[in-house]
């Protein structure tokens, strides 16, 4: 299981800190969520405080995008070469175009599918992205509840992608901790993120271990 904290849960008056901790501490990708007030009721941080992540960070970035307005966000954050951008199904009405936009940056292209979003909905387009988040919250802030039914879904999208073929990851966001992440590798599910449950914890080493089932 591969794990990518999310820095919404951070410290920002020690970011630097922070990030410098969680990549020395084992994870595999930063988490960095971006929202605009808009497309959920939060706002979070820009290009300018992402850039200093990247600065900071020694693992790749993992951009999701919670945002109306998506091609715009992604052309603002491209230049910082994350490893992932991810966007809403839910709020693109061109997602094969915006995919292949992600993609000629040198990005790996990937949708995200909130809740309630059946992962039908993306069926078609599996074979032109590199991963899946699937929302285990509903999307906007930090240290919520797990929803359990994102097991099946989860378990529903990895038969689809093995069923095509695909070269597709299976993130999955909200509520992870060490009591679940079984279940969840369990389901097909290759990468995990976690916020509070990192950042929340007496040691991120510690913590971060923990969900490398």
């Amino acid at each position: 299981m591969y794990v990518a904290p999310s820095i919404l849960s951070a410290d920002f008056g020690r970011l630097d800190e922070e990030i410098k901790a969680i990549c020395e501490g084992g994870c595999d990708l930063v988490h960095v969520d971006v929202m605009d007030g808009h497309f959920v009721p939060n706002l979070t941080i820009g290009p300018v405080v992402v850039s200093a992540v990247a600065k900071a960070a020694t693992k790749p970035l993992d951009i999701h995008l919670m945002v109306q307005n998506n091609t715009f966000f992604v052309d603002l954050f491209a230049p910082l070469k994350p490893k992932f951008i991810s966007f809403h199904i839910e709020e693109e009405k061109h997602p094969h175009r915006l995919i292949q936009k992600i993609r000629s940056y040198g990005i790996s292209p990937a949708l995200t599918l909130n809740p309630h979003t059946p992962p039908e909905a993306i069926e078609f387009l599996l074979d032109e992205i590199d991963m899946v988040l699937l929302m285990s919250v509903n999307p906007g802030f930090g240290g919520q509840q797990f929803i359990p039914s994102v097991l099946e879904k989860a378990k529903r999208l990895r038969a689809m992608i093995d069923a095509r073929e695909a070269k597709v990851l299976i993130e999955v966001d909200g509520g992870v901790n060490g009591l679940n992440v079984r279940d969840l590798d369990e389901a097909g599910v290759d990468i995990v993120v976690a916020g509070n449950y990192v950042f929340g914890s007496e040691d991120y080493a510690h913590a971060i271990a923990s969900l490398k089932v």
